[in-house]
């Protein structure tokens, strides 16, 4: 073997140790309370041992449908340069179908569904994995009854207070205890299957089949329970930009898979011999020397598995603030050498109430497993209808071959997604009303940038045409650089016309920066950016970003070296335009007056643009403007 295909493979292994700990740590706590929720006696379904079995055959071909087949299969092909979740599937979608207008729309309404319902699994996962973990201190004695849920909120506290040191240090860490963890889970499943062999018959899919149709209503209602064994599939997909595709594969199929069916399978035999043992089957499962060690180690895994879930949040936070779907935050990079690990001060805190409230107001992991299917299958089955535009119309696949790919998929996700409807009245009107209150925020958003936009192109003045009129009888012009950072390229600032009515100077060199984030993660340096002369010392530059490129403005200008122009600190200045949204009652905006304050009060606490471009806080000029809506 060569040494290139030894470092190759060792590559490869350390990838797949890294993604057990940041890809499956949510998947891999899912046994601490999927069977318990399955099996729930208040479905209406008797523990016996056809049932059981039924129950489990259906926990696995989920998995191997949904996981196995349609995310690591499928879905994982589907990528944008590499780069999968929400926002990269949304993106690569939408530039798919560029000049069909009302695709586009249906797209860009899914994809914000999509999006606003993964805020809804951000919050719910740290809560029911941290709470689920430490209910295990009852099953030694109900005396600990009472501390579970403060405990829970402690582990919480200190999780979410970490944050800002960043996770590059203990994210080694992370790889070898999900290596124990699924290890444990194993061993654990083999020692009850031994017990109770017969299990193992659940593999036929046509128990499966069974259990789902032979139970009337009931059956219908397990499936909402059975979904919490699937969760964390859609970070198989979200993560794959940091790992890749095969390493991901290997660890799932290698260990991942295999720990959790075999805990699975474990835990049904538990019960066919023990249906007491329906409390708290994860725990029981295990020897009782082992109850303590587990409790720590399953308390260690799920703080990981929320781990993975909120830098995944500040990612997918970050990709939607670049393609202008939420404002600018001030985003914090925690690691010098990876781009993608950051730090959300803002999200952090919001989360942490929202979580802490769902904790102490649901109290319980089986009230929050009624409503944490919701948000997470709904989440899925968008992932489905994105990936049927991108297999079409980007490669250009048979319509028949399509429809029926993902058609397939579309009908577990709508099954799934409608047993979790259910589930609305007992907690599901949750991650619903967490979704709600997103979606508004984005649309709006959304919407009210294309408004501001409008605006401002109806009071503009084209940029050709002005320069023409100016410097036939130019004013005064002092040395240096003025940047005039503007969104319409053909366009005059609103900052020049302030400058030259305030100051009546002009620069020797005088740039028009237009700053564009595509719809694909990164943009070479190449692509970086494009110079366009004007005449008299004038240019127009645009800068081309991907929506996970670091949004650098003098670095990326630091390419314009090569097109005869550079741009020393000390001899540039930054015009900024900073407008002030009035809301009015004009009925062309197209938004609703509470829409139109939502976006008026986003825009005056969006984040700084100086920090956002990196620009040098000393050489920026920012002037004010009033748009009224």
């Amino acid at each position: 073997m060569s040494n290139g295909q030894q470092v190759q493979q060792s590559s490869t292994a350390a990838l797949s140790l890294l993604a057990l700990g940041i890809v499956f740590g949510d998947i891999g706590t899912s046994p601490l309370y999927a069977v318990k929720e399955t099996f729930n006696p208040e479905h209406g379904i008797p523990l016996t041992a056809g049932n059981i079995i039924g129950g489990l055959s259906t926990i696995f071909w989920s998995l191997m449908v949904v996981v196995s087949i349609k995310y690591v299969t499928l879905i994982m092909r589907a990528n944008n340069k590499g780069e999968g979740g929400i926002m990269a599937l949304l993106a690569l979608a939408l530039s798919s179908v560029k000049e069909q207008t009302r695709l586009r729309s249906v797209i860009l309404f899914l994809g914000l569904i999509g999006a606003s319902l993964f805020y809804g699994d951000a919050v719910l996962t740290p809560a029911i994995s941290v709470l689920s973990a430490i209910e295990g201190l009852e099953v030694g004695t109900s005396a600990f009854r009472p501390y579970v849920v403060p405990a829970a909120v402690i582990v919480l506290l200190i999780l979410f207070g970490f944050q800002r040191h960043g996770t590059e240090a203990v994210g080694k860490l992370f790889g070898p205890v999900c290596v124990v963890w699924f290890l444990a889970l194993g061993a654990c499943g083999i020692y009850n299957i031994m017990q109770t062999p017969i299990v193992l018959s659940a593999l036929n899919p046509l128990h499966a089949l069974g259990f789902v149709s032979g139970h009337g209503f009931a059956s219908f209602v397990v499936l909402g329970a059975v979904v919490l064994a699937i969760t964390g599939a859609e970070a198989l997909y979200a993560d794959m930009g940091h790992f890749g595709k095969v390493p991901i594969r290997i660890a799932w199929f290698g260990l991942v898979l295999p720990a959790l069916m075999l805990n699975y399978f474990g835990q049904g035999a538990l019960l066919m011999a023990n249906p007491l043992a329906i409390s708290n089957p994860f725990y029981l499962a295990f020897p009782s020397w082992a109850l303590y060690p587990m409790i720590g180690l399953a308390t260690v895994a799920t703080v990981i598995a929320s781990q993975a879930t909120i830098s995944g949040t500040y990612s997918l936070t970050k990709q939607a603030i670049q393609l202008g779907y939420l404002p600018r935050m001030n985003i914090q990079h925690t690691s010098a050498r990876e781009i993608g690990q950051v730090y959300v001060p803002g999200v952090t805190w919001i989360l942490l109430v929202v979580v802490i409230a769902a904790v102490i107001g649901f109290g319980s992991s089986s009230d929050l497993a009624s409503a944490y299917g919701i948000a997470v299958v709904g989440t899925m089955m968008v992932d489905t209808f994105l990936t049927f535009f991108v297999i079409r119309f980007n490669w250009r696949y048979p319509l028949i071959l399509c429809v029926i790919a993902t058609g397939f998929f579309a009908i577990f996700d709508i099954t799934f997604f409608s047993a979790t409807l259910l589930k609305v009245v007992e907690g599901g009107w949750f991650p619903l009303l967490l979704g709600g209150i997103m979606f508004a925020i984005i649309s709006t958003w959304r919407r009210g940038r294309e408004v501001l936009l409008s605006r401002l192109k109806q009071q503009s003045i084209p940029l050709d045409i002005f320069l023409g009129s100016l410097l036939a009888n130019p004013p005064t012009r002092v040395p240096g650089t003025a940047i005039f950072l503007t969104s319409t390229s053909n366009a005059v600032p609103h900052a020049l016309l302030h400058n030259l009515v305030h100051n009546k100077v002009l620069h020797e060199r005088v740039v028009f920066l237009t700053v564009i984030v595509k719809e694909e993660p990164y943009v070479s340096d190449a692509e970086r950016t494009s110079v366009e002369p004007l005449g008299h010392e004038c240019y127009r530059i645009v800068i081309n970003f991907g929506f996970k490129d670091e949004t650098d403005v003098p670095k990326a200008l630091e390419t314009c070296k090569d097109k005869g122009l550079e741009f020393p600190t000390l001899q540039t200045s930054y015009f900024l335009s900073r407008e002030t949204v009035i809301p009015s009652l004009r009925v062309d905006s197209g938004m609703a007056l509470w829409r139109e304050r939502l976006f008026a009060t986003m825009a005056r606490n969006a984040g700084s643009v100086v920090e956002y471009f990196k620009l040098p806080t000393n050489r920026v000029i920012e002037l004010g403007t009033q748009i009224e809506f």
